[in-house]
């Protein structure tokens, strides 16, 4: 097994697996529950961690962490169905389901 993606947030790793999961990449998420060790343990020690089951596919799955990262630093857009403001991580919008322009 390889360590491909760690970061402080459990949400974007869950992210990250859900992305790897669709794509049929199967991965173990560890650290999962041991934010509560932080003060015992240093915080990066806690932080949650995906790791790739089956090191074959490790360029598909840098490739596609990698546009989850690319993807979350872009613009934020506008619903065309309820106007609402999405973070640009969304395919749909979170408010009404209608998927991005």
């Amino acid at each position: 097994m390889t360590l491909i993606y760690t970061r402080e947030n459990k949400l974007l790793v869950e992210n990250a697996r859900n992305v790897l999961r669709m794509n049929g990449i199967e991965t173990v998420m560890k650290n999962e529950f041991s934010s509560g060790a932080a003060g015992d343990l240093a915080p990066l020690d806690t932080w949650p961690e995906l790791w790739l089951v089956d090191n074959t596919q490790l360029a598909k799955a840098q490739k596609l962490i990698e546009q989850i990262e690319v993807q979350a630093n872009g613009d934020d857009w506008r619903c065309n169905q309820c106007q609402e403001l999405n973070g640009s991580a969304f395919e749909v919008c979170w408010n009404c389901g209608a998927a991005a322009n």
